[in-house]
């Protein structure tokens, strides 16, 4: 059985106490399944959990910061990553677009 790297300094060393893992390198000690139950999530307007590769569909008319455009509603695009940030947790490629940064509250996914 593998065990992962230590999520501080990426030892390989890891060993197993119950149910924690210790890293002997760093001293850092941590749950592997609080590890999964923390994890980033990103809903739609609707409450689904966004992932990437999912085909979203604008829900709002949206202004671009800094530009006179406007994102119509119904513009299609991919998430190509979900980002742990601020207000734009989506990285995605929309359709006559392209790259744009988006928050899960303004998309739904098709």
């Amino acid at each position: 059985m593998s065990l992962p790297a230590c999520p501080n300094c990426q030892s390989e060393y890891v060993y197993q106490d119950q149910n924690h893992l210790i890293c002997p390198e760093c001293a850092y000690e941590w749950n592997p399944q609080e590890e999964l139950d923390n994890a980033f999530t990103v809903k739609d307007a609707n409450g689904t959990l966004l992932e990437e590769g999912d085909k979203i569909t604008l829900i709002k008319d949206l202004k671009v910061t800094g530009t006179s455009q406007v994102l119509k509603i119904g513009t299609k695009g991919v998430i190509r990553r979900v980002i742990e940030g601020k207000d734009h947790e989506l990285d995605c490629k929309l359709q006559g677009i392209g790259e744009m940064l988006v928050s899960g509250k303004y998309v739904k996914k098709a």
